[in-house]
Protein backbone atom coordinates (compact mmCIF):
# COMPACT_ATOMS: atom_id res chain seq x y z
CA UNK A 1 0.00 0.00 0.00
CA UNK A 2 1.39 3.39 -0.83
CA UNK A 3 0.83 6.43 1.15
CA UNK A 4 -1.24 7.98 -0.62
CA UNK A 5 -3.65 5.19 0.02
CA UNK A 6 -2.60 4.83 3.52
CA UNK A 7 -3.80 8.54 3.52
CA UNK A 8 -7.04 8.04 2.40
CA UNK A 9 -8.10 4.87 4.51
CA UNK A 10 -6.75 7.25 7.66
CA UNK A 11 -9.17 10.15 6.47
CA UNK A 12 -11.95 7.89 6.05
CA UNK A 13 -11.33 6.04 9.29
CA UNK A 14 -11.54 9.86 11.41
CA UNK A 15 -14.70 10.76 9.10
CA UNK A 16 -16.31 7.55 9.51
CA UNK A 17 -15.02 5.45 12.46
CA UNK A 18 -17.88 7.13 14.95
CA UNK A 19 -21.15 6.53 12.30
CA UNK A 20 -19.77 2.60 11.79
CA UNK A 21 -18.95 2.45 15.64
CA UNK A 22 -23.01 3.06 16.31
CA UNK A 23 -23.96 0.63 13.02
CA UNK A 24 -21.57 -2.17 14.23
CA UNK A 25 -23.25 -1.79 18.10
CA UNK A 26 -26.82 -1.23 17.36
CA UNK A 27 -26.09 -4.79 16.22
CA UNK A 28 -23.95 -6.39 18.54
CA UNK A 29 -25.07 -4.50 21.65
CA UNK A 30 -21.34 -4.67 23.17
CA UNK A 31 -18.17 -3.26 22.79
CA UNK A 32 -15.96 -5.66 22.72
CA UNK A 33 -17.69 -7.81 19.21
CA UNK A 34 -18.58 -4.12 17.87
CA UNK A 35 -14.62 -2.83 17.53
CA UNK A 36 -14.16 -5.91 16.10
CA UNK A 37 -16.70 -5.38 13.46
CA UNK A 38 -15.38 -2.15 12.75
CA UNK A 39 -11.92 -3.01 12.38
CA UNK A 40 -13.41 -5.66 9.87
CA UNK A 41 -15.12 -2.60 8.47
CA UNK A 42 -11.77 -0.84 7.79
CA UNK A 43 -10.08 -3.80 6.70
CA UNK A 44 -12.41 -4.05 3.88
CA UNK A 45 -11.66 -0.92 3.02
CA UNK A 46 -8.21 -1.73 3.03
CA UNK A 47 -8.72 -4.19 0.40
CA UNK A 48 -11.21 -1.93 -1.70
CA UNK A 49 -9.08 -1.15 -5.18
CA UNK A 50 -11.45 1.49 -6.06
CA UNK A 51 -11.66 5.21 -5.78
CA UNK A 52 -15.59 6.16 -4.13
CA UNK A 53 -17.44 8.94 -5.67
CA UNK A 54 -17.85 11.25 -2.58
CA UNK A 55 -17.83 10.72 0.70
CA UNK A 56 -21.88 10.28 1.35
CA UNK A 57 -20.79 7.04 -1.61
CA UNK A 58 -17.94 6.04 1.17
CA UNK A 59 -19.98 5.90 3.73
CA UNK A 60 -22.86 4.46 2.48
CA UNK A 61 -20.42 1.82 1.59
CA UNK A 62 -18.85 1.22 4.95
CA UNK A 63 -22.35 1.08 7.04
CA UNK A 64 -23.47 -1.67 4.28
CA UNK A 65 -19.73 -3.54 4.57
CA UNK A 66 -20.59 -3.01 8.29
CA UNK A 67 -24.18 -4.52 8.57
CA UNK A 68 -22.77 -7.54 6.36
CA UNK A 69 -19.82 -7.92 8.81
CA UNK A 70 -22.25 -8.27 11.74
CA UNK A 71 -25.31 -10.31 10.09
CA UNK A 72 -22.24 -12.80 9.40
CA UNK A 73 -20.83 -13.11 12.47
CA UNK A 74 -24.26 -14.33 14.12
CA UNK A 75 -24.29 -16.61 11.33
CA UNK A 76 -21.11 -18.47 12.45
CA UNK A 77 -21.50 -21.77 14.12
CA UNK A 78 -18.88 -20.86 16.93
CA UNK A 79 -20.74 -18.36 18.09
CA UNK A 80 -23.59 -20.61 18.65
CA UNK A 81 -21.85 -22.84 20.46
CA UNK A 82 -20.73 -20.53 23.23
CA UNK A 83 -21.19 -21.21 26.73
CA UNK A 84 -24.10 -20.01 28.29
CA UNK A 85 -22.37 -18.31 31.01
CA UNK A 86 -20.57 -15.93 27.75
CA UNK A 87 -24.11 -14.56 27.43
CA UNK A 88 -24.29 -12.93 31.14
CA UNK A 89 -20.98 -10.84 30.37
CA UNK A 90 -21.93 -9.76 26.89
CA UNK A 91 -22.35 -5.86 27.50
CA UNK A 92 -21.12 -5.44 30.99
CA UNK A 93 -18.83 -2.91 30.05
CA UNK A 94 -20.89 -0.61 28.10
CA UNK A 95 -22.50 2.62 29.00
CA UNK A 96 -26.41 2.41 30.19
CA UNK A 97 -28.47 3.65 27.98
CA UNK A 98 -31.53 5.78 28.25
CA UNK A 99 -34.97 4.15 27.85
CA UNK A 100 -35.98 5.48 23.97
CA UNK A 101 -32.54 3.70 23.21
CA UNK A 102 -32.80 0.33 25.09
CA UNK A 103 -36.31 0.12 23.75
CA UNK A 104 -34.56 0.53 19.75
CA UNK A 105 -31.99 -2.25 21.01
CA UNK A 106 -34.48 -4.23 21.88
CA UNK A 107 -36.23 -4.34 18.68
CA UNK A 108 -35.47 -6.48 15.53
CA UNK A 109 -32.61 -6.20 13.65
CA UNK A 110 -34.79 -4.82 10.55
CA UNK A 111 -35.95 -2.26 12.73
CA UNK A 112 -33.35 -1.40 15.05
CA UNK A 113 -31.51 -0.28 11.86
CA UNK A 114 -34.01 1.11 9.77
CA UNK A 115 -34.81 4.14 12.74
CA UNK A 116 -31.09 4.31 13.57
CA UNK A 117 -30.27 5.05 10.17
CA UNK A 118 -33.21 7.79 9.86
CA UNK A 119 -32.89 9.03 12.90
CA UNK A 120 -29.35 9.12 13.93
CA UNK A 121 -27.00 9.29 10.92
CA UNK A 122 -30.00 11.51 8.56
CA UNK A 123 -30.51 9.48 5.76
CA UNK A 124 -33.61 8.97 3.84
CA UNK A 125 -36.17 5.83 2.81
CA UNK A 126 -34.06 5.82 -0.31
CA UNK A 127 -30.75 5.61 1.16
CA UNK A 128 -31.60 3.48 3.68
CA UNK A 129 -33.17 0.85 1.00
CA UNK A 130 -30.03 1.13 -0.83
CA UNK A 131 -27.84 0.48 2.33
CA UNK A 132 -29.94 -2.30 3.36
CA UNK A 133 -30.59 -3.48 -0.11
CA UNK A 134 -34.56 -3.61 0.39
CA UNK A 135 -37.43 -1.72 -1.64
CA UNK A 136 -38.48 1.51 -0.14
CA UNK A 137 -41.79 0.99 0.56
CA UNK A 138 -40.37 -2.20 3.37
CA UNK A 139 -37.76 0.70 4.50
CA UNK A 140 -41.16 2.86 5.48
CA UNK A 141 -43.05 -0.37 6.97
CA UNK A 142 -39.93 -1.08 8.99
CA UNK A 143 -39.76 2.78 10.13
CA UNK A 144 -43.90 2.62 10.81
CA UNK A 145 -43.59 -0.59 12.60
CA UNK A 146 -40.54 0.28 14.67
CA UNK A 147 -42.32 3.18 16.11
CA UNK A 148 -45.30 1.55 16.72
CA UNK A 149 -43.40 -1.23 18.76
CA UNK A 150 -41.76 1.59 20.31
CA UNK A 151 -45.28 3.50 21.17
CA UNK A 152 -46.16 0.14 22.87
CA UNK A 153 -43.02 -0.17 24.78
CA UNK A 154 -42.22 2.85 26.01
CA UNK A 155 -46.36 3.53 26.82
CA UNK A 156 -45.84 7.39 24.52
CA UNK A 157 -46.97 8.50 21.43
CA UNK A 158 -42.37 9.16 20.51
CA UNK A 159 -42.82 12.33 19.82
CA UNK A 160 -45.20 11.79 16.66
Amino acid sequence: MDGQTSRKIIDAYHRHNATIYRVCFVYLKNRTDTEDMVQNTFLKLMEHPKDFESEAHEKAWLITVAGNLCKDFFRKASRRDAPIEAAFTLGTEDPPLDETLQAVFSLPTHYRMALYLFYYEGYSTREIAQIMRKKEGTVRSYLHRGRELLKTILGGDCGE
